[in-house]
């Protein structure tokens, strides 16, 4: 790291966090709302939730939603990405809005614009309504249908204040989580039908698109309204530059990210994946028109979510024929020596990954406008580092900042990145992991429910309002001990 060098990101650039609607907002089942997935897994099975916490003990933002975006004016916020709840604005997943639904969200966009923060809604955070998965979910094509109906409704809604609309957020996860790995529900193993489910996402991403389209000619849609995906890419680097190494890695890289990124960036799937699945049975049903259709689904914005790389080599052992078909069974996962890691998340640090994912966009892809979506570091019992009543959290402001150098580098060779985005604003709800690991730039103290901005949240409103910041260190301290 070198002393004292001045980063100045580009005018206008977004600076903020993420979040989501099942993390944030509580009242799970109040107010109107259906039963999601997550509602429903919960009464099931409650043990696979770390401390049994389930949806319902979320960050409150329902209750205090004046009071969290008062907050993210204070810490430097000149846009947010929050979601919808599907089950939320449409309890039956189809037909008339609820009204207290609309009451809400209405209450949230006008405050964020009255803060001067730039609302960018996203239409699907992992929270299928229970309605819609009885009906099979993402594997049925009236699900797909529901949902762009659902799309077109928000549009409707709120698309005379929204300019910055997303389809999804991590499509990868529900296909992984609820259909290849056991870690989301419905907790199905079987690879050809979390093929139709990352298919039919994307059938549903580029219905949505041709609906925006076609709101965007109505006179009372935002001027400058655009729409997006959220895509959480991780780059596959090969142990070696051995071929068995290299083909490995890009195998993983067709098939966790270009799944995904090249119909919404190109409108089409990579052949050398379509010919991989038909070779091993897994194709997806394709239909007339479905061509047509994901050509039209080209984004205006990519939203990149990074964690972290993916380090791969080739299997060193065969494959036993008897099992599910796998994305396992044409690699292998591989610890590089010396990697730096989170232990608490137990992922490796590695900020040159921002870095090469815009590089990639930018030689392969076009260049498209692009932002950094999410980014952060979770930590296990920040409580150890309170002190005088703040989170002194110079870890996270390390990763932050080493990040922003890579993806600082990345903007000077030419790179259309727009902005930069925390995961998160406030310490929140995670999925099976609940508070386990905490993210946020703001405490959260379950028990009163006060917020408390951290030394981080500090240092990010300085950076966002010097549009910048001087680095004065020689150390890179990723971890937190």
């Amino acid at each position: 790291m070198r002393d004292n060098m001045h980063y100045q990101f580009p005018d206008n650039f977004w600076w903020g966090s993420a979040s989501s609607a099942p993390q944030t907002e509580g009242e799970s089942l109040n107010f109107g709302k259906s039963e999601t997935i997550w509602d429903r897994w919960f009464r099931e099975q409650p043990g696979r939730f770390h401390q049994q916490v389930g949806p319902q003990t979320t960050s409150t933002f329902y209750q205090h939603w004046r009071e969290d975006i008062a907050l993210l004016k204070r810490t430097g916020h000149n846009s947010f990405r929050t979601s919808i709840s599907w089950a939320r604005l449409l309890p039956n997943g189809r037909g008339e809005p609820n009204p207290q639904a609309v009451a809400f969200y209405n209450q949230v966009i006008d405050e964020l614009l009255a803060q001067g923060i730039t609302p960018f809604i996203n239409l699907f955070h992992f929270d299928m309504p229970m309605c819609m998965q009885e009906e099979g979910g993402w594997e049925s094509r009236e699900v797909v249908a529901a949902y762009a109906d659902y799309a077109e409704t928000c549009f409707a809604l709120f698309g005379d204040r929204v300019a910055h609309w997303f389809t999804f957020n991590e499509p990868v996860v529900p296909v992984e989580g609820g259909y290849l790995y056991d870690f989301h529900y419905p907790n199905v193993v079987d690879f050809k039908r979390a093929a139709t489910v990352a298919y039919h996402t994307m059938l549903a991403h580029a219905e949505a698109v041709r609906r925006f389209r076609r709101w965007q000619q109505q006179p009372q849609a935002h001027t400058d309204a655009q729409i997006g995906i959220i895509l959480n890419l991780t780059p596959s680097y090969p142990r070696s530059q051995n071929p068995a190494d290299v083909k490995a890695a890009h195998i993983a890289d067709l098939m966790f990210n270009r799944s995904f990124l090249d119909p919404a960036l190109r409108g089409h799937y990579p052949d050398d994946l379509v010919a991989l699945l038909k070779a091993h049975g897994q194709l997806p049903e394709c239909r007339d028109g479905d061509r047509e259709l994901l050509a039209g689904g080209v984004v205006d914005l990519l939203g990149i979510n990074y964690y972290q790389p993916r380090r791969i080599k080739c299997r060193d052992s065969l494959v036993n024929p008897d099992s599910p078909f796998m994305p396992e069974w044409f690699f292998e996962s591989y610890e590089m020596p010396g990697r730096k890691m989170n232990p608490y998340r137990g992922w490796e640090i590695y900020e040159p990954g921002i870095y090469d994912i815009l590089t990639n966009l930018r030689e392969n892809y076009g260049n498209p406008r692009c932002f950094i979506s999410e980014n952060g570091m979770g930590v296990e019992n920040e409580q150890r580092f309170l002190q005088q009543g703040q989170i002194q959290d110079d870890y996270r402001i390390a990763f932050v900042r080493e990040h922003l150098t890579w993806l600082h580098r990345g903007i000077a060779e030419g790179s259309r990145c727009l902005g930069y985005h925390m995961w998160t604003f406030i310490d929140n709800w995670s999925w099976c992991n609940a508070y386990k690991n905490r993210y946020g730039l703001v405490q959260l103290d379950l028990a009163s429910q006060q917020r408390t901005v951290k030394k981080s949240g500090e240092w990010f409103a300085a950076t966002a309002a010097n549009n910048g910041f001087t680095d004065t260190t020689n150390t890179s301290e990723g971890e937190a001990s």
